[in-house]
């Protein structure tokens, strides 16, 4: 929507379809193949302009690595239990801007919520946002839910109904 190649990075080979179908031109699949070498490869030795992180852990300096000169890395989760290290080096060597980002900078600024929302609704409008929901359960089933998240299965979003 934004003109934007999507490199989708996932640990294994169960979900590289499915990112695939949701809009990803190229998968990565890191427990197979080298994150930097990829990305590099695929970006014509140039690295990646933007990345969104939801993981940190020991995956972040080799996103760093992959990275254009000047290149952005919004994190947005630690889903990893494993301590992030700073790369203090390639971020430097790189210029590059590291951002914590939380949705509440966004839901808290009123400006900020109104484009998102526009920008949001024009996406579901046009069809160039496909939300992909994974498994709805009832809130008396809230346990359930839980688990199929823990599980790491789900391939979009859960929603639980109130």
């Amino acid at each position: 929507m934004v003109g934007a190649t999507a490199i989708a990075i996932t640990r294994t080979r169960a979900k590289q379809q499915a990112l695939l179908d949701a809009g990803a031109a190229h998968v990565i699949v890191s427990d197979e193949e080298d994150i930097v070498e990829r990305v590099m490869a695929l970006t014509g030795g140039q690295g990646a302009r933007v990345v969104f992180d939801p993981v940190g852990g020991p995956s972040f300096e080799p996103l760093t690595q992959s990275m254009a000169r000047g290149g952005i890395l919004l994190e947005y989760g630690a889903l990893s239990p494993e301590p992030t290290p700073f790369p203090l080096f390639t971020v430097l060597g790189k210029s590059l801007t590291l951002k914590g980002y939380l949705y509440s900078e966004i839901v808290s600024d009123p400006a900020a919520l109104s484009r998102a929302k526009t920008f949001i609704l024009q996406g579901l409008e046009s069809g160039a946002l496909r939300p992909i929901i994974a498994r709805t359960f009832v809130l008396d089933d809230i346990q359930e839910a839980h688990r199929f998240l823990e599980a790491n299965q789900q391939i979009g979003k859960v929603v639980v109904s109130v």
